[in-house]
């Protein structure tokens, strides 16, 4: 048996005298009385400590998740007494007390919220462990819920949900942006084709006005013409213009074009008939152009009874 105690920072010790509770010795060097039987019975020690619980419990949901809890307590300086006599095992005191409050709480929560109403569980442990461990000479300062374990395959069905979640908004995004891409497209096309239809109108004007600037000119400047033998003049060397642009161009296939003077008259008719459409005049084929349309189609029906001698 000693004559002193040292007691380290932050300790108390718990000095017996014959077997019963004298007093409390604080941190430094403290003396003992041998002829009264005292004795250090124990060091408590003042520091915060932490345990952590690991407790298995089911959801409302009907999944099994292990719930890690942490929980940070120390001694009340003014019940070392308390803490030393009273609990033989803290610890095993407290783990009793977070299984029962988790056990309460977490069932009637869904596996989902769980998660989310962590903060009020640990904060339902700690009000009940606070109510508990004072009388036992404790301080209950933070309970914290560390980790929330489902089962792997549950881990992996919920990332699935998730995954399958973020795929149908991307492909709704995509499918949206598809969308518009097509309307704009629409769109551009239907602007594009309005813009080619009046400049093809625009470049028919210009013709139009061309040929009578033409016409009016050279009526001027060459006595005796008649604006009808300009017409004709023009429309005939359009009409060569256009069988050189087809014997010229490659990668055209056969093109079979009726080439005699009653067809380039006929063709000659057509023309100023078209012509007098653009400008809002009724169709009137003169005598010449009926004529020449006769003449095609009688040509056509010799070269048809030609054909049939032949076979």
């Amino acid at each position: 048996m000693g004559c002193y105690v040292s007691v380290s920072q932050s300790s108390v010790a718990v000095i017996e005298a014959c077997g019963k509770y004298d007093r409390d010795a604080h941190a430094g060097c403290s003396g003992l009385n041998p002829l009264a039987c005292e004795r250090a019975a124990g060091i408590v020690s003042l520091r915060v400590q932490q345990l952590d619980v690991v407790v298995e419990t089911k959801t409302k949901d009907n999944v099994f998740v292990h719930i890690v809890v942490a929980v940070q307590f120390q001694v009340i300086p003014d019940k070392v007494y308390d803490a030393y006599y009273k609990l033989t095992d803290p610890h095993e005191q407290i783990t009793a007390f977070v299984f029962d409050v988790v056990r309460a709480e977490v069932p009637k929560i869904k596996l989902d919220n769980v998660f989310i109403t962590k903060d009020e569980v640990a904060h339902a442990i700690k009000e009940e462990l606070t109510k508990v461990m004072d009388e036992f000479g404790f301080e209950i300062l933070k309970t914290l819920i560390t980790d929330i374990r489902p089962d792997n395959q549950i881990k992996a069905s919920m990332n699935n949900i998730n995954a399958a979640e973020r795929l149908k908004h991307a492909a709704s995004d995509r499918a949206e942006a598809n969308k518009i891409g097509l309307i704009k497209n629409a769109e551009a096309e239907a602007e594009s084709k309005y813009l080619g239809g009046v400049g093809i109108a625009r470049q028919r004007m210009a013709i139009v006005d061309g040929l009578k600037d033409s016409v009016m000119q050279f009526s001027k400047g060459v006595p005796g013409s008649t604006a009808k033998d300009v017409m004709d003049l023009v429309l005939i060397t359009q009409y060569f213009d256009t069988l050189k642009e087809i014997g010229l161009k490659s990668g055209h296939s056969t093109v079979f074009v009726p080439h005699s003077p009653s067809a380039v008259a006929h063709i000659t008719g057509q023309i100023k008939s078209s012509f007098m459409q653009h400008e809002g005049k009724p169709i009137v084929l003169t005598e010449e152009g009926e004529d020449s349309l006769k003449q095609g189609k009688e040509t056509k029906k010799g070269k048809e009874k030609d054909g049939e001698e032949d076979q």
